[in-house]
């Protein structure tokens, strides 16, 4: 059987009949950025470093006449013909490469939806490209010329076609940044946006039951990373635990529920800590709750995201409970945070 050598990393993946590159990253769980499957965005282009493949025709403005002379190949088209096929593709531990973050893109906000009493959900739509990101990862929105300094919100929905991300923005007491995002980012508004930043990605080729844990808007990046799994039929259980204080804090229900009914392998639990209806049976804190639903979470990937308190209990109970250390992946939400850029290894140079 053919296979495709994942460079640096050294990894390989099977080939089966018919297969292109990119279904064949993808049934062994390897994110490869991607949009059209088509031939005709160019997203998913890739340096072939040895081996043979036909692509077909592809448009030129996807691959252009240096790209295929530089050894690039678009892999949503490309089938492999040699024996081995190497790819560049991801770091030396087969993480992903990240996108080199830019200034000013120019965004508008589509639309703006109260989801509790203090949280609003914000979608964004590109003017110009769609900003190419990783589920998990997050943007700097604000308004330096106007004195709103530029804070960091992390992007709850996977990559469209469209580039339109969705933000969960707080209200912070005495922040500044978010009442300005409250009172003044109306459907219509155009908005600069820096990004994407961070490397709250995790392995893409996981191949353990998942673990996400969140509270408030912390359920952003957890979200994004939810979408994308379910969404390129990750095989394996997937448990969300949320907190929110009462009903009315609640987010994203609706979606959630959705999940639950057409996808067999996600579970989601609720815990309510502040009063109000009990969700399920369960109104303890997330530490608190988990050794209730799990006796070990020795073979269990785990994503924890909101405030460093949070993510600090949490992390040492998934421990307690024999999770393994490089299987675990945190996002503290910090008000005064700033951007971070991945490091040079980790960003993609196409």
């Amino acid at each position: 059987m053919n296979k495709i050598r994942l460079s640096p990393s050294g990894r390989t993946v099977a080939v089966e009949p018919g297969d292109t590159v990119l279904g064949a990253l993808e049934r062994e769980g390897y994110a490869l950025a991607n949009n059209c499957r088509a031939g005709a965005c160019g997203e998913c282009k890739t340096k072939v470093l040895s081996g043979d493949f036909d692509q077909g025709v592809v448009l030129s403005m996807a691959l252009s006449d240096q790209d295929r002379a530089d050894g690039y190949g678009l892999m949503c088209m490309a089938t492999p013909l040699s024996d081995e096929l190497e790819i560049e593709f991801g770091t030396a531990d087969a993480l992903p490469k990240l996108f080199a973050p830019h200034t000013a893109m120019p965004f508008v906000v589509t639309d703006r939806i109260e989801r509790t009493p203090r949280i609003i959900e914000l979608r964004l739509r590109p003017v110009d490209k769609a900003m190419r990101y990783w589920p998990g990862q997050y943007i700097l929105l604000g308004d330096a010329a106007a004195g709103v300094t530029p804070r960091c919100y992390s992007i709850a929905n996977a990559p469209r076609p469209d580039g339109e991300i969705t933000l969960l923005v707080s209200r912070v007491p005495d922040g500044h940044t978010s009442s300005w995002v409250h009172a003044e980012l109306t459907p219509g508004t155009q908005v600069s946006v820096d990004g994407p930043y961070g490397t709250f990605v995790g392995d893409p080729a996981t191949d353990t039951p998942v673990l996400c844990l969140a509270a408030g808007s912390g359920l952003a990046p957890i979200l994004a990373l939810t979408d994308a799994a379910l969404r390129r039929g990750f095989p394996h259980p997937v448990t969300l635990v949320f907190s929110a204080r009462t009903d009315d804090d609640v987010l994203e229900a609706g979606l959630v529920a959705w999940w639950q009914a057409v996808h067999p392998n996600f579970k989601a639990v609720t815990t309510l800590t502040g009063g109000g209806d009990e969700q399920g049976g369960h109104n303890l804190r997330v530490p608190d709750l988990l050794p209730v639903l799990f006796d070990s979470l020795a073979d269990t990937t785990c994503f924890v995201a909101g405030s460093p308190e949070f993510v600090e209990a949490c992390a040492a109970v998934v421990a307690a409970l024999g999770a393994d250390p490089d299987r675990v992946h945190s996002e503290g939400f910090v008000n005064q945070a700033g951007p971070v850029t991945p490091p040079a290894d980790r960003l993609a140079h196409h």
